[in-house]
Parts: structure tokens; sequence; C-alpha cells
């Protein structure tokens, strides 16, 4: 009997919070899952918390998670991952736009009894019923993604997704990466795919992102980018600008020099005088940037020599002795319905 957590973070979603759990419901009894619904209310105003009280109460499988203010998805997507008890976590938005009859075809490519080899599924909306002012925008988003990081989707941005319960006590989220989990479980060395999902029309409320989400996204690929290929070796990456900066700088001082010393030696050499020469400044700018990123570098990798002491940098796919495999989840950290 499958077991499976489904995670829905929730924003001023009150009109569609009783028919997506009514689908999730149906879904379960066809499939009979053991299911866990967990609902995590980010700072909703429109009276989402009631509505995931009432169903609470109504239905012991659900647990509603209630931020004090709007953290964003990312932390709803947080708080949600450590209510969630199953083996298996399903994630979807609370806007009736994911299928939860996609579910059971997600699951079925993670969970190993059924012959699935995968650690996390992303789904893959590849009919959008969004404006072209949202497609064109994420369609751009997933290219510079699967370039940037090597982890080839097509659909980064879809909140459809199934995981292993491992990967989720690997993967750390903060800010806006909850669109990058996938990257960062590839960078622990878990195995990801995608899945075509259906993807429906918005019947309530409004899209929660703007223009703003294309600018804020670009800057998570660098963010991401660094923390999967450079984040415990800082210094390969600001040092090799470092010293490729200092390097230009230097060799430019050092033609300047001989220059000089040549015009003043050899005769009928034009003077040079450096304090008028442009290529002086440049050359001392790049000596001065280069000397601070690799300053910088350092720094880095003296922070990382420390936080590595507490942390691992690595992930370990099984033990000889299976019982030693299975994710352990601290007592301490789990949350109960008194708690919610």
């Amino acid at each position: 009997m499958t077991s499976v957590s489904i995670v829905v973070p929730v924003y001023n979603e009150a009109e569609s919070l009783r028919e997506l759990l009514r689908q999730i419901s149906e879904v379960a009894a066809a499939r009979d899952y053991v299911v866990q619904v967990v609902f995590a209310d980010d700072g909703s105003t429109d009276g989402s918390w009631e509505v995931i009280d009432e169903l609470a109460e109504q239905d012991s499988r659900v647990l509603g998670v209630r931020l004090r203010r709007n953290f964003g998805k990312a932390a709803a997507l947080s708080a949600g991952f450590e209510a969630a008890v199953h083996p298996f976590v399903v994630t979807m938005d609370g806007d009736l736009q994911d299928d939860p009859a996609e579910i059971p075809r997600l699951l079925k490519q993670i969970d190993r009894d059924q012959g699935g080899a995968y650690d996390v599924v992303s789904g893959w909306k590849q009919v959008r019923h969004d404006p072209l002012h949202k497609t064109a925008p994420s369609k751009v988003f997933n290219w510079l993604v699967s370039k940037s990081t090597g982890v080839k989707l097509n659909d980064h941005n879809c909140g459809l997704k199934a995981y292993r319960r491992e990967v989720l006590n690997e993967v750390c989220l903060y800010g806006e990466l909850h669109r990058f989990v996938p990257v960062l479980a590839a960078a622990r060395g878990f195995k990801v795919t995608e899945s075509v999902v259906n993807h429906r029309e918005r019947k309530h409320g409004a899209s929660k992102y703007g223009a703003s989400r294309l600018v804020k996204g670009l800057l998570d690929i660098l963010t991401v980018h660094f923390i999967t290929g450079y984040a415990q070796r800082p210094q390969h990456m600001l040092g090799g600008f470092g010293l490729g900066s200092f390097l230009l700088g230097l060799l430019g001082l050092v033609y300047l020099a001989c220059r000089w010393v040549l015009s003043r030696v050899i005769a009928g050499w034009e003077p040079i005088a450096l304090h008028e020469s442009p290529a002086m400044y440049y050359s001392l700018g790049f000596l001065m940037i280069g000397t601070q990123f690799l300053a910088i570098g350092l720094l880095g990798e003296m922070i990382t020599a420390r936080l590595s002491r507490s942390e691992d940098h690595y992930s370990i796919a099984e033990f000889t002795d299976p019982k030693k495999s299975e994710p352990q989840k601290s007592d301490a950290n789990a949350p109960t319905p008194g708690n919610a």
C-alpha cells in the first residue's frame, strides 16, 4: 500500500481548497492510498485558514500549517515538508490548475515497488492554459536554467512534483529556490526526470506572479549555479575571476613600465607620461578588482571549511545493511496536529 503526503502551499485560495481536497480524496480512494494532505497557509488574508481549519476537523487526513505572515512559497513548502510523515511527498498548487489525477503516474516513477527508478519527478505542463506574458518568460527561464545547471527539464516552474522522502531531508529551501528543488537534488546525486502532466485553466483567484518574477529568476539562476557548482570550493570561481583580473592588470603595468624605460634609453622613442595614460588606470583597476576577488574567495573558503565540520557535503545512496539506508527523521522536528 502506497503512503503519500501531499503538500499544498496556500496563499488566498479559499475558493478552491474544498474542491481540491475532494479530488485528492477521489484519487486516494481509487488507488487505495494512505494519504496525508498538508495545507501550508502562507499568510492568507481571504479566509483560507478558516477553510483549512474546517477541513481538518472534518477529515483526519488533513493537517493545516499556518505561517505568521507571508514568507513566500519556499517557506510554505519547507513548513509542509517538515509536517509530511510519509515516504513519498507530492507538491501541488492550491488553485486547481494542477490535476490530482496525475499523482499516480508521478508516484509510479519513484516507487521502487512499482519499478520506479527515480528520486524526483517534475511535472511538465506541455500544454499550458496561461496568457502569453506568462508562458514566454517561462520558456526563456526554463532554457536558461537547463543550460546553466545541466539539469535539462522543460518546465522547472511546475508546482506538481513528486519526491522520495530522503531528497527533502537533504535539500534546504530558502528565498525562492522552490523552483530549483530538482536542480538541488541532482547536485546531491539524486536521479531526476520529468513527466507530462495535465494543466487546467484557472477558475478562481489570480496569478501570484508578475513581471518581476523573471528578474528574480535570473538572479536565482546565478545563486543556484554557484551553490550547486562551487558551494564547497568558492575560490575556484571567485579566485578564477580574481586571478584573471589580477594577471591582466599586472601584465598591463609591466607593459607600461617596459615602454616607459625603453622610451628613456632608446633614441627616437616618444616619451610616455604614465599619469596621462588611460591604460595605467585600467591596469590598476583590474589589479585591485582581482585582489578583492581573491580575498573574497579566500574568506569564502574559510567560511566553508568552518561550516563543513557540521554539515555533510555528500549524499549516501545506501549501505550493505538495508536498515542503515532507511531515511531517518528526527522526532523533535516532526510536528503534530496539536502544534500546527
